[in-house]
């Protein structure tokens, strides 16, 4: 269901449906949070993340003195990964999963709070230098515009907005839907696959494109993916040499249609819509 205009109220009907996808969502990733964490976050998940995904969505940045705010933060391991990168970085995590928060401040040490980012955020949060999300806006399917306005909201005047989502534009997406059908580790009211020139577009008040690049091959789905694809995790080590060139290879195809995910680095100007 496609949100309403933010500058108007939403009826109690659409109310009472953010609420239900909201917790659909919660209850879903309480359940699998051990499951993700033990795949997507594996020492060759985390081997294709540094350089598949945090290479280019850091590229050209100094996160060092900067306030950062990790959204659906999950864990933290990517928090841990920019702690690795920049000692001086100050994190917070958002995330709808008490487990996934609990985790977070356990291992990153930095404080993070349970957040639904598509509902009214507190007012008191001092603004954020930068907002990244690693696959999570895809799962805000139902509720992206309000999610986005938050994200408008909670970064300072010239702050950077890093995302990293799933390409609504590749080419076996009628598969990818199916799966999230059928597929028990997914919610499929809350779940889609994204257009990234046509969220850029419904908020260019809000933010205006800095990089953007379309990427993902064979590794994409048996190391990153291998909880969706059922890949043990014992023989990711041993397909990882193997994938990774090929990887290289492939993410050098032209154009959008080849690639299952994007990367996008957003300049935050003009004003949050508030509602």
């Amino acid at each position: 269901m496609a949100d309403l205009p933010p500058s108007l109220p939403p009826v109690p009907e659409i109310q009472e449906r953010w609420r239900h996808l909201a917790a659909l969502e919660k209850d879903h990733y309480e359940r699998i949070h051990s499951d993700y964490a033990r795949h997507y976050y594996d020492q060759t998940s985390m081997a294709y993340r540094r350089r598949f995904i945090y290479d280019h969505l850091l590229a050209g940045l100094d996160l060092n003195g900067k306030r950062v705010a990790d959204l659906a933060c999950g864990s933290g391991y990517t928090s841990l990964e920019l702690q690795s990168r920049y000692p001086g970085v100050h994190l917070c995590g958002f995330d709808i999963s008490e487990r996934a928060c609990a985790d977070y401040r356990r291992l990153t040490g930095s404080t993070a709070d349970v957040c639904d980012l598509a509902s009214p955020l507190p007012s008191d949060i001092p603004p954020f230098d930068v907002a990244l999300v690693v696959g999570g806006l895809h799962h805000c399917a139902g509720h992206l515009d309000r999610v986005l306005d938050n994200v408008a909201t909670l970064l300072a005047p010239g702050g950077v907005f890093l995302i990293f989502e799933p390409n609504g534009h590749f080419f076996l997406e009628a598969v990818r839907r199916l799966w999230y059908r059928m597929d028990g580790y997914f919610v499929e009211e809350t779940e889609l696959a994204l257009n990234h020139d046509d969220m850029l577009h419904r908020h260019q008040a809000q933010f205006r494109l800095r990089a953007l690049r379309h990427m993902g091959g064979p590794a994409y789905f048996l190391i990153l993916n291998s909880l969706v694809l059922r890949v043990p995790s014992g023989i990711k080590p041993i397909l990882w040499p193997l994938l990774r060139p090929l990887e290289e290879i492939y993410n050098c195809l032209p154009g959008r249609l080849p690639f299952p995910y994007f990367i996008a680095q957003w300049d935050r100007t003009g004003e949050a819509i508030t509602a």
